[in-house]
Parts: structure tokens; C-alpha cells; sequence
């Protein structure tokens, strides 16, 4: 016979929501695990004195009854699992594990019987349906009828309201039949009133949540806070943990009551009740019970009459009317020796303690995580500045913490404790996992892993596109955009332009003064086409696109959302667009090994695209050469009508020679350059000069001499 027994996925009714968790049955006891809030049921062998096996809607379902009336519902195991525990009840717990079936006639009479904590209708010998007395918040009665309402579960889908029962009228002894019905709800109801005078009372708290100056009253069963605005009840049964935490100045102290259902006003539920303390306040303290009834209650946890500092206090009664551990920092220590961590949690500033079985964020709003639900944590790199980092949670469920803005020095100190807890770490460097050692904050920042955010790693995807086009096109654009800026290439040219042979004799006849102005003139005229044309070419450039140019690819994590939008719609009705993409980059962050498959085709888009590239490239300058040696041509020819128009026969061929020396000179070309900044007066008065020019030249008709002269030149 096995000395253990454990079941996953077991069920434990609560409040009408069903709350998944882990059972263990040893010799020792039963223990069950909520999932969701770590709290633990723990029922001692020797208090077990009925165990029930049934059949339920999750299967087969577990009922155990204890000595002091408490019971407790686990559903969810196999029909083949009952031998295996009704023989390790029989050797164990010394118990017979009883089969019996709900009666399910639907019958709406019957006798109600009140055992213990539990209100049970049955017909005949056969439950119906049972209550739990604890989940009643009130009871009224009627002339012959008697009305239970509930607490309600935020967690339950669907919750029971209000049970009401007929009660026919008997002759007995003169006793109320619907009184009595009503009595035996209430002795072991959760009613929240006050019954009596407050055992304590703490005048004008500071609370943080929920935000105000209260009034704690403190009753035998419940928690009484009264504010100006609002009070809250809060029973014990009701409070998860409780954490005394230390404030990073030394000088203040938190105290915080984690609560299952949470206190409500409205639509706003509070989870948490953070009560804020300074170390200096101090308080003397008298119970409103005698010394006897506060021996017999607290057994020494308490007494009549205490003082010492006000957190202390209140942390010391709610221990001992909980009845419930405090839990503390535990021995870890930040850079600044304090036993929190300043970070940011959403919108707001907090501090974040490092426990021995988890982590608590205070204060807006409060976040307590236990290791034993953390999938891994991740240290990311800060997104706004390098001097500090980010810590990130995710847990088995999938909700993703993020405290951002720690600060560098806090990174190996948090980085040990969470080591030393044995928390799965994302991002691990591959010095730590050959070594076995703990690597550095540089190590971490440049982790291939660190991929926290899915829209920063598209930009620089698409970052590192637009480079390697820069860098494919250098050759061609740079050509473009400087043309206007090189003195040297506007002096090839002007020569290519007025006939390549005109630099033999560059400093002849020089000291004609006519000759010499038009030539000034006629140059300046070429300069001024030239500069118009090339100020054109990258305006045009900047009008749109070439349709005909590939198109850039797209990431990996564009590829995957482009293909899985959809499917996120249709599991998502009615999301919005920026409801979608958040939804997108939280799924995509989770996936590992099926982020290779859009990595890989990634990378085949990209090789494509780069061969597209290199091929449009190498036509776009192929055609640029083309055309360039085309436009040369065009200018040879007209040159070539423009030496024709010279005014005289007998110096046709010496001006046609100086034309050509004056626009190969490299002192103009060099003067045309620097006399790009002139105003536009004196540009509009050479534009006229010029014009006047070119009517007097094409006002003489050209003779056969200079047209033979210019052809045998050309």
C-alpha cells in the first residue's frame, strides 16, 4: 500500500465557482492546494468522521466531514479511482468510504436536516442538494417561508441569489417552526453585524487601498472599516495573508491583508486593504473584554492592556483574531541595503519585495506573485535609458508582470536571489549555461533572447532593410545628388559639351576684350542650363517611387501577424486595432520554437528581395549610362548650330576655336562655381544679356564656309 496518494486537476467547490488545485492524501492528513490562490486545506487524520464517494458533473466527487462540523467537496476524479481510495481510507484513516447517489426525481418537497456547517434537503433517504451555511450573508423570514441570499464569487459565471423555503405550520409545544428554521441559518451563518461592542478600535488610519483616513473596528467574526465616504465589512474567512513590509526610508511601514473574495464598492474590487504606518507612532491598547475571556480567546497572544508602536499593534490583533502567519521580508538586500526594490508597475511607481515564496508590488496597484505559479521570469533591457532595466514575470497561466525602470546596480543582487530560488530564467547568457556563472548586466542587455518587444523588433528589422538599400543605391544616387556640388565633374562636362579637342590652346588671344566678354557670357549662360538641370534631378527623384523597384520584405513578426490576424478576430469578436496588436505582440513574445519557421521565411524573403535588388540595380545604371551618352550627343549637336551662327566669314574658325578654349578654361568653370550665390538681380540681368545674344547671332544667316568649318571640326 502506497503511503501517498496524489491527484492533479482536482475541484474544490467555492462559493459556487469550481477552483482547480492539488490533492495529497498521506498517513498524516489530507492537503489541498488552491491553484489559483495557494491557499491550503489541511484536514488531520484524526479529525476525519465521514468520507462520501458520488457521482457529481465532473465525474466523481469526494466528500469529507470533520468532528467540528466543517466539510469539504473535491470533484473531479475517475470512476476507477474509488477502490484505490477506499483502501487507503480503510488502512490509514480507519474510515469506510460510503458510495451514495444524489436523488434526482426533481422533487420540490422534502425534509431539510442541519448537520454541522451544512443545510441538506433530501427526499426519502437521498440528498437533493446541500447549502453551506457559511455562504449565507442573511436570512429573513416569513409568515411560513424562510429566505437565504448569498455571498457572491466574482469568479463564478453563474451565482445563486437567494433560496427560499415553505415551512408548514406544526403544533408543537407552542414552538415557531420557521423561527427555529431561522436560528439554526443563523448560529452558523456568515453574517456580517455587529452583535456586540468592538473588541478594539483604531481611530483615523491611513489607508492606501482603498484610499482615505478610516476607522478600524475590530469584532470577534469580522472587520469593520468606516471611512467619511464609504465602510466596508471584511469577515476573516474572507482574508488570504497577511504582510508586514518594511517602507525603503526606514521610517514607514506597510501592512497588507490579502483578501479572497475582495471587498467591493461598485465596480471597483480591492483585492488588497494596504494600511500605511509610521515607525514613531506609538499606542496604548485595552481590549473591551475581561482578563479570563482574553485568556480563554487568544491563549496568551494577547492581553487585556498592550502599548508599542501602532503597526505593531494592529498587526498583532488581526494575527491573533485571523489566525494567520505575518509574513516578512525575507534575507534578501538591494543595492542600497534596503529590503525592496524602487521600480514601476503600468503607470505608477511602487516598490517591489523579493519574499521567500514569492513577490508583492505595492502599492498601485498591489501585485503579490508565488513562485510556484511563475513560468519563468526575463530580464529585458530598459526601453527609455541603458541605466536601468526591466523585470518580467510571466506566469503558468500566461499573465505577463512587467516592473520596468529598475536600476542597473539592483540587477545582480535580484538576478543572485532569483537564481538561488531556482526560478526559470528566459534570457540566460551562454557564458552562464558553459560555465555555470552568473553573468554580467552587458552580458544580459545583449542577449539574442531579449525580444520584450515585438513593435521595437520590427522597427529595427525594417531599420536594417532601409541601410542595405541605402548602401545598394550609394553608387547611383550619389552621382545624382552631388553632380551640382562637383566642380570636377561639371568641368568634364562642359568639355564633353563644346567639343573635346578645345583645351589645346587655353590662353590664346586673351587680350581681346569683346571676344573675351562673350566668352564670360556664353559660359555663364552654360553654367546656368547646367546648375537648372541638375537642381531637377533630385526633386524628381523625391516625386514618388519606381513602380518597377522590388519591394522591401517584410519582418518575421509581419509575416506571422499577417497570416494569424484572422484567427486572433475570430477567437477575439468585436476587438479593436489597438486591442489586436497588443493581443499580437503578447502571443507572439510566448512563442519559441514557432517563431523559427517566420524567421526562416524571413530570411528567404530577404535573399529574394537583396537578388531582385542587385538585378534592378545593375539595369537602373546600365540605363543611366545609356542615357547620359544619348544627352551627350544631343549637346554635341547643338554646339555644333551654334558655331554655325557665328556673325563673319574670315574669324569662323578662330572664334570657333576660342568658343571651345573659353568653356574648356578651368578659370571659369571654377569662378562659374563660386558665383553660385549672386543675387537674382544680377541673374536676371545676364539671363537679358544673354537672350540679346542669341537674337544677334540667329538674326545672321550662316554661310557655307562656316557650316563646312564646323563639320570638319566636329
Amino acid at each position: 500500500m502506497a503511503e501517498t496518494l496524489e491527484f492533479n486537476d482536482i475541484y474544490q467547490e467555492v462559493k459556487g465557482s469550481m477552483n482547480d488545485g492539488r490533492l495529497r492524501l498521506s498517513r498524516q492528513g489530507i492537503i489541498f492546494k488552491n491553484s489559483k490562490t495557494g491557499k491550503v486545506d489541511n484536514i488531520q487524520a484524526g479529525e476525519l468522521t465521514e468520507g462520501i464517494w458520488r457521482r457529481v458533473a465532473l465525474g466523481h466527487g469526494l466528500k469529507l466531514l470533520t468532528k467540528n462540523g466543517h466539510f469539504y467537496k473535491y470533484d473531479g476524479f475517475r470512476e476507477s479511482e474509488f477502490e484505490k481510495l477506499s483502501d487507503f481510507f480503510k488502512s490509514h484513516y480507519r474510515l469506510e468510504l460510503v458510495e451514495k447517489d444524489l436523488c434526482v426525481k426533481g422533487w420540490n418537497w422534502g425534509t431539510v436536516k442541519f448537520g454541522g456547517q451544512l443545510l441538506s434537503f433530501d427526499i426519502g433517504e437521498q440528498p437533493v442538494f446541500e447549502i453551506p451555511l457559511s455562504n449565507v450573508s442573511q436570512c429573513t423570514t416569513g409568515k411560513n417561508e424562510v429566505t437565504l441570499e448569498f455571498h457572491q464569487n466574482d469568479d463564478a459565471e453563474v451565482s445563486l441569489m437567494e433560496v427560499r423555503f415553505y415551512v408548514p405550520p406544526t403544533q408543537e409545544d407552542g414552538v415557531d417552526p420557521v423561527e427555529a428554521f431561522a436560528q439554526n441559518v443563523l448560529s452558523k451563518a456568515d453574517v456580517i453585524q455587529a452583535t456586540g461592542d468592538a473588541i478594539c478600535i483604531f481611530r483615523e488610519l491611513q489607508c492606501l487601498t482603498p484610499r482615505g483616513r478610516y476607522d478600524i473596528r475590530i469584532y470577534p467574526t469580522f472587520l469593520h472599516l468606516h471611512g467619511k465616504t464609504f465602510d466596508y465589512k471584511i469577515p476573516y474567512t474572507t482574508v488570504l495573508r497577511l504582510f508586514l513590509l518594511p517602507h525603503k526610508d526606514q521610517r514607514q511601514m506597510f501592512f497588507v491583508i490579502s483578501l479572497d473574495p475582495p471587498i467591493k464598492q461598485g465596480q471597483t474590487r480591492y483585492h488588497f486593504l494596504i494600511l500605511l504606518f509610521s515607525k514613531d507612532e506609538d499606542i496604548s491598547l485595552t481590549l473591551n473584554m475581561n482578563e479570563d475571556e482574553v485568556e480563554k480567546r487568544f491563549e496568551g497572544r494577547l492581553t487585556k492592556n498592550m502599548s508599542g508602536s501602532l503597526y505593531e499593534m494592529v498587526s498583532r490583533v488581526m494575527k491573533a483574531l485571523v489566525n494567520r502567519k505575518i509574513t516578512v521580508p525575507g534575507n534578501f538586500q538591494g543595492h542600497s541595503g534596503a529590503q525592496c526594490i524602487t521600480c514601476s508597475y503600468k503607470a505608477s511607481s511602487g516598490l517591489l519585495y523579493p519574499l521567500e515564496r514569492g513577490f508583492i508590488y505595492v502599492h498601485k496597484p498591489p501585485v503579490h506573485i508565488r513562485f510556484d505559479e511563475i513560468s519563468f521570469v526575463n530580464f529585458a533591457r530598459g526601453t527609455t535609458t541603458t541605466r536601468s532595466f526591466d523585470f518580467e514575470i510571466e506566469t503558468k497561466q500566461g499573465t505577463q508582470y512587467t516592473f520596468s525602470s529598475i536600476e542597473r546596480e539592483e540587477y545582480g543582487k535580484l538576478f543572485d536571489f532569483v537564481n538561488a530560488k531556482k526560478l526559470n530564467i528566459k534570457n540566460r547568457g551562454l557564458k552562464e549555461k558553459k560555465e555555470g556563472i552568473n553573468p554580467s548586466y552587458d552580458e544580459y542587455a545583449d542577449s539574442d533572447e531579449d525580444q520584450h518587444d515585438a513593435y521595437l523588433e520590427r522597427m529595427k528589422e525594417e531599420g536594417k532593410i532601409r541601410e542595405e538599400n541605402a548602401n545598394d543605391s550609394s553608387d547611383d544616387s550619389g552621382d545624382e545628388t552631388d553632380e551640382s556640388f562637383n566642380p570636377g565633374d561639371e568641368e568634364d562636362d562642359v568639355a564633353e559639351e563644346f567639343d573635346s579637342n578645345a583645351s589645346a590652346s587655353s590662353s590664346s588671344n586673351e587680350g581681346d576684350s569683346d571676344r573675351d566678354e562673350k566668352k564670360k557670357k556664353l559660359a555663364k549662360k552654360a553654367k546656368i542650363v547646367k546648375e537648372r538641370k541638375s537642381r531637377k534631378k533630385p526633386v524628381e527623384g523625391k516625386k514618388g517611387k519606381d513602380p518597377n523597384a522590388p519591394k522591401r520584405p517584410m519582418s518575421a513578426y509581419m509575416l506571422w501577424l499577417n497570416a494569424s490576424r484572422e484567427k486572433i478576430k475570430s477567437d477575439h469578436p468585436g476587438i479593436s486595432i489597438t486591442d489586436l496588436s497588443r493581443k499580437a505582440g503578447e502571443i507572439w513574445k510566448g512563442m519559441s520554437k514557432e517563431k523559427e519557421e517566420w524567421d526562416r521565411k524571413a530570411e528567404e524573403a530577404k535573399r529574394e528581395y537583396e537578388k531582385a535588388m542587385k538585378e534592378y540595380s545593375e539595369g537602373g545604371r546600365a540605363e543611366s549610362s545609356y542615357r547620359k551618352d544619348k544627352s551627350k550627343k544631343k549637346k554635341k549637336g547643338k554646339v555644333k548650330v551654334e558655331k554655325k551662327s557665328t556673325p563673319s566669314k574670315g574669324s569662323s574658325k578662330s572664334s570657333s576655336k576660342q568658343l571651345s578654349e573659353s568653356f574648356k578654361s578651368r578659370e571659369f568653370v571654377s569662378s562659374d562655381e563660386s558665383s553660385s550665390g549672386e543675387n537674382k538681380s544680377k541673374k536676371k540681368r545676364r539671363r537679358s544679356e544673354d537672350s540679346e545674344e542669341e537674337e544677334e547671332l540667329a538674326s545672321t544667316p550662316p554661310s557655307s564656309e562656316e557650316s563646312g568649318s564646323g563639320s570638319d571640326e566636329e
